[in-house]
């Protein structure tokens, strides 16, 4: 039987497993989906049992989808522009790193009863995730994209990748019409420490978190009369696209596998 993991630290709060084995059930795939906790000086030894077939392929999370890149042969286009992998497979004896987040994000933000061209768009945090948002952002035709970050040095290398962005002090509040946290401040219900008490209403609240399922952040921009959106359709259509590149298979995504979901 195949296997196939998400790697991630924490990885506790991924539903991966719990979604990929739905899938391969449902389409009488023989093969099984896990999740595991590892450490950076085994994630080399990790990607080579990839190689060696081993493993069959992985999604990897935060704080890995930088780290992962030196140990494959070969980039899609989207991980090659965006520097961030998501899922691994093995093609014709080489290691190859796809970026699905792209993809995900750019489909949920499509499916929200909010017209997102043409608005102004806050980032808070820049760590792995928020390339793809952006190289997203930026075929959605959005009209400005401001990044913050509790580490300046991590948000000045996104500039030299993406030059239309502007940068602000973590703590300091633009005007917006859109509020993205990618950070993973809320996976353990942390408070992002940043007053949005004055931002007025009908902005989106858009978390990329999706378990808990609403964060504090997400309560707050509740609280002051804005939409909310957690990750979970990003977190769906991110993982159909791996699902694809492993399987070769389009899985369904209706209300039996969202519910599905929710009952964890």
């Amino acid at each position: 039987m195949k296997r196939y993991f998400v790697i991630g630290n924490p990885i506790e709060h991924s539903l991966s497993p719990k979604l990929h084995n739905f899938w391969l059930k449902d389409n009488k795939i023989n093969a099984f989906y896990d999740k595991e906790n590892i450490e950076k000086s085994r994630i080399k030894n990790f990607i080579e049992d990839i190689r060696s077939q081993k493993i069959a392929g992985a999604n990897v999370t935060v704080p890995f989808k930088q780290i992962v890149i030196q140990y494959l042969d070969k980039l899609s286009f989207e991980a090659e522009q965006t520097q961030s992998v998501n899922t691994i497979i093995l093609k014709d004896k080489k290691l190859i790193g796809h970026n699905t987040d792209i993809n995900g994000f750019l489909k949920a933000m499509l499916s929200l009863d909010f017209n997102i061209k043409g608005k102004k768009i806050f980032i808070l945090g820049a760590g792995g995730v928020v390339p793809s948002i952006i190289f997203a952002l930026n075929k959605l035709a959005v009209s400005e994209i401001i990044v913050c970050n509790r580490t300046r040095q991590k948000v000045e290398k996104l500039k030299n990748q993406f030059n239309n962005l502007k940068i602000v002090d973590w703590g300091e509040v633009p005007n917006f019409d859109v509020i993205i946290n990618a950070t993973s401040l809320g996976l353990n219900k942390e408070k992002i420490n940043i007053d949005l008490s004055n931002i007025g209403t009908n902005k989106l609240f858009y978390d990329v978190i999706y378990n808990p399922s609403e964060t504090n952040f997400l309560k707050e921009g509740k609280k002051f009369g804005n939409q909310t959106e957690n990750g979970k359709l990003m977190f769906i259509f991110q993982a159909l696209e791996a699902f694809k590149l492993w399987h070769g298979v389009e899985p369904i995504i209706n209300d039996k596998v969202i519910k599905y979901l929710d009952n964890d």
